[in-house]
């Protein structure tokens, strides 16, 4: 029961950061995204993330002292108080990971701007991202006893801590993107095999902890020769299969225009429709849908028959202006015009290039409207 008790805790800790951070960040546009536009914070995640990867991987370990670990134990009701600080740790830091889920979320409420709907709806998200933190927390004595096993949990949790490390870079900094963002075949192919090879030495560890193994004097030699594998390999894969794979070179970028009155003249003056992208750096959805659905070799010969405006802000633009102008719910989101200039449909969330291509080859509007809802 005093486990539940914690484990509760915890997750009402989530939820207590979640449920108005959630709404203020909706009414606002930006959530969390926005402090990640800043390198300071993107490096310091990146070096927390790989601290505690090394912590996993046995560098060295993560544990009070026993002086304050048995005065805090010996004191009644600072427990859940500790829980439940951590649960508003635990919720800050997986704010930014949760994706383009939250993201919806938050848009829909700021469309309703309905607050009893927005803060359930955000309880119930952090509720939802606390059930494994509950379980493992409340019948985490019912495990079985540490063992090989335990060395296993240990080396996953330390290659996918690395991985997040190497994400917080990689999505901040085109340089770290260049060095795995291939969509080839042969890339992928080549990523298998690395994490592959991490992971068989990485079993061979957890062999080799196992009670009276023959081969447990390798056990440190196989752990060190699988971390670099792992992660590398892990960092390939994931990107790899996270890329569009149907790049035609030989088809154009969308020739984006950024001047607003010129674009909506050039329409007018052409008979075209218009689609405008409205984003931020800040924003991982507006990244993402420039980096695998505007890329997309379908997408770009679509919107030939469009003129394309985008109005994109930088890492301290907070969008205001453009989303008062526009109304708009959130970013990133997506406006489709006639040739006369009037609205005739918006989409605030990500899209697979395949709905793009079909939202840009109807220029009434009327399908449009209907993929919007």
């Amino acid at each position: 029961l005093r486990a539940i008790g914690l484990s509760a805790a915890f997750v009402l800790g989530i939820a207590t950061l979640f449920t108005p951070l959630g709404v203020v960040s909706a009414l606002t546009g930006k959530l969390l995204g926005s402090a990640l536009a800043s390198t300071w914070v993107v490096v310091s995640l990146a070096l927390l993330f790989t601290a505690l990867a090394a912590s996993m991987f046995g560098a060295f370990e993560l544990a009070l002292p026993t002086s304050l670990t048995n005065r805090l134990s010996a004191v009644g009701g600072v427990g859940y108080r500790g829980a439940f600080a951590m649960g508003l740790v635990m919720g800050l830091i997986a704010a930014p990971c949760t994706g383009p889920f939250l993201t919806g979320v938050v848009t829909m409420i700021a469309t309703t701007k309905n607050v009893a709907l927005g803060s359930s709806a955000l309880f119930a998200f952090s509720l939802g991202l606390g059930v494994v933190f509950f379980v493992a927390g409340a019948f985490g004595a019912s495990l079985p006893k540490s063992g090989a096993w335990m060395v296993g949990i240990k080396w996953v949790s330390g290659v996918a801590l690395a991985y997040l490390a190497f994400s917080y870079l990689r999505d901040h900094f085109a340089a770290v993107r260049h060095l795995v963002e291939h969509p080839s075949r042969g890339f992928g192919v080549a990523a298998f095999v690395t994490l592959a090879i991490g992971v068989a030495l990485g079993l061979a560890h957890v062999v080799a902890e196992r009670r009276r193994s023959p081969i447990a004097h390798l056990s440190r030699r196989f752990r060190l020769a699988s971390i670099v594998p792992a992660v590398a390999g892990a960092a390939m894969v994931f990107t790899w299969m996270s890329l569009d794979h149907d790049v035609d070179p030989t088809e154009a970028p969308i020739a984006w225009m950024t001047d607003e009155a010129a674009a909506f003249a050039k329409a007018r003056e052409e008979g075209k429709p218009l689609v405008v992208d409205i984003g931020a750096e800040w924003c991982p959805g507006c990244r993402d849908l420039d980096r695998l659905t505007f890329s997309n070799a379908a997408v770009r010969k679509a919107s030939r028959s469009w003129v394309a405006l985008r109005i994109f802000g930088g890492p301290d633009d907070d969008m205001a202006e453009a989303m008062q102008k526009f109304q708009l719910a959130g970013i990133p989101t997506i406006l489709f015009f006639d040739a006369s200039g009037k609205e005739t449909s918006r989409i605030n969330r990500e899209v697979h290039p395949d709905e793009m291509v079909a939202l840009l080859r109807c220029h009434g509007g009327r399908r449009v409207a209907f993929a919007s809802r």
